[in-house]
């Protein structure tokens, strides 16, 4: 009879333990802050003691910096989790920045993270974390303005880390932080044709990540447990719509073309939208053995990682049993 080595059989006990050990929570990427049941009750048993909140974006308007979308909120919102502001600032705001604007910049992000800490009594967290898509081109700006916000802040500065800036380390660069939060998800763009998930395809994930021992900062790992609908019209032009599942799919006016896509065969409206016949949705959500099979991979990578599942949403956490 073949008997299975003992330290292969030690390494998968390993690995499965630490995946299973694993800390996790959830992004909130909501503009009105508000809990149904089922999100209070998932973000109760999620075993780390933080929340990732989205509290505004930063966009550029006629030449000014703006906070766009800035949060609200109301009574339901409650929570003994500490919350970790989270700004998304488009990359363009930091094409042909000056210093005083980046320090002007910091300046009011800061204020305006401590005007919403006031106005509703979080609990805030010593993080504040910046999400940003830089380049090479803008870089060095971006890094700037990290460095800045620490000054004015005081806090631990965390930045957000896109497949492409693992990949392309060198050109990208490495920002001036402690921490970073790896974003495991659009490996792909969604309007393109292609018959990829384009929220997470392994092996291109794999292969993006394939030097991520490498890279000098820790970090924690975003996951997606998202979904979404992709119609194409006649065109050949596509359109998304959220929180689509396959079970939307259902449907005695849909034609099924596999497993994940259906035709229209009548003209109405469906999530909300008019749409034609002839028209196709293709749903993309992420099963549990994906999932699964990431965390695999980067338990062979790096260690001792917290999981931040994108994003706490009812119609997202019961598809996923939280």
């Amino acid at each position: 009879m073949k008997t299975f080595p003992f330290f292969l059989l030690f390494t998968l006990m390993i690995s499965c333990e630490n995946s299973q050990k694993r800390n996790y929570t959830f992004y909130y990427w909501r503009t009105h802050l508000s809990l149904n049941n089922s999100e209070k009750i998932a973000l109760q048993k999620s075993t780390s003691s933080y929340i990732y909140t989205r509290f505004f974006d930063v966009e550029k308007v006629e030449g000014k910096f703006q906070p766009v979308a800035v949060i609200t909120k109301d009574q339901t919102f409650e929570t003994d989790k500490e919350i970790v502001p989270v700004i998304f600032i488009k990359n363009d705001v930091f094409y042909s920045i000056t210093l005083d604007e980046i320090n002007f910049l910091a300046e009011n992000v800061y204020s305006l993270i401590k005007k919403k800490q006031t106005e509703f009594g979080f609990k805030i967290s010593n993080e504040i974390q910046i999400d940003c898509d830089w380049t090479a081109g803008t870089n060095k700006e971006y890094f700037a303005f990290l460095k800045k916000l620490k000054e004015f802040s005081g806090k631990e500065i965390t930045s957000t880390l896109r497949l492409h800036q693992v990949k392309n380390s060198k050109l990208s660069g490495i920002p001036p932080v402690e921490k970073v939060y790896l974003m495991c998800y659009s490996t792909s763009s969604p309007l393109e044709n292609s018959n990829r998930n384009s929220i997470l395809d392994i092996s291109t994930l794999k292969n993006y990540l394939k030097n991520i021992d490498l890279y000098p900062l820790d970090m924690d790992i975003a996951l997606p447990i998202y979904s979404w609908g992709i119609v194409t019209n006649h065109v050949g032009k596509h359109k998304l719509i959220n929180a689509l599942s396959l079970k939307d799919l259902e449907n005695p006016n849909f034609k099924k073309i596999s497993e994940t896509e259906v035709e229209i065969m009548k003209n109405g409206f469906y999530f909300g939208n008019f749409l034609n016949k002839g028209f196709t949705i293709k749903v993309e959500q992420i099963s549990e053995q994906q999932l699964k099979e990431v965390k695999s991979f980067l338990d062979q990578k790096i260690s001792n990682y917290s999981i931040i599942y994108y994003h706490l949403d009812r119609r997202f956490i019961d598809q996923h049993n939280y």
